[in-house]
């Protein structure tokens, strides 16, 4: 009986949201109906927004399984709070601030911060050497992308992640800077701060030749 009415539910969710004029509609009656307390509302923005929430904490964190632990702690956290959603952003980015915050607090301790930021380091310096690769040019490169992450482990918050936006996961301006809840002239200001960060620091550590300076 209860899995003939959890279908019925799902059936007349997928028909009201058919009938809506746009996406906006289309989510407004969703979550309108997740806070009445129909589960088959709420199951459907969770199938919606998982895989693009997943992916933006992937590329925060840096590691697929601690992701997915924070992505469903983010929807957790908003399925106790949905009251308080106010509509004034959308539900992707309200739904993102939340994640973006439990990375922020991931980031406070050091130890598992340098955790999170050893595959987006790996990511951008291609430390995988082919099969035919010089060992010490591929030790070289190991010790580069070492260098790198001790760096970005240096930078504060909101510079590191304008890094990992813009520089890691090259992302357009506007997709980077809608992300992270600030303008496109921000995130910029933001990324060639922590650009310029890494590259003094780099530079007293020596991994830098003269040409590059």
């Amino acid at each position: 009986m209860a899995g003939r009415q959890h279908e019925e539910s799902r059936a007349e969710v997928e028909e009201v949201i058919a009938s809506a004029d746009d996406d906006a509609e289309r989510e407004r009656i969703l979550v309108e109906r997740a806070r009445a307390g129909q589960a088959a509302a709420w199951s459907r923005l969770y199938h919606d927004h998982y895989d693009r929430l997943l992916r933006d904490l992937t590329y925060l964190a840096g590691d697929v399984a601690l992701a997915e632990d924070l992505v469903q702690e983010t929807f957790i956290r908003a399925l106790t709070c949905l009251a308080r959603f106010d509509g004034r952003s959308c539900f992707a980015s309200w739904l993102r601030g939340i994640g973006l915050n439990l990375i922020r607090q991931h980031w406070r301790s050091w130890s598992r911060r340098r955790r999170a930021h050893a595959h987006l380091v790996e990511i951008h310096a291609r430390i995988a050497p082919p099969k035919d690769a010089d060992p010490e040019g591929a030790e070289l490169q190991r010790r580069r992308a070492l260098a790198l992450q001790a760096v970005l482990d240096t930078l504060p918050g909101h510079l590191r992640e304008a890094f990992v936006f813009a520089d890691l996961r090259r992302l357009p301006s506007s997709e980077a800077a809608a992300l992270l809840g600030i303008s496109a002239g921000n995130l910029r200001i933001r990324a060639t701060r922590a650009r310029a960060r890494i590259h003094r620091e780099l530079a007293r550590l020596g991994w830098l030749t003269e040409g590059q300076r």
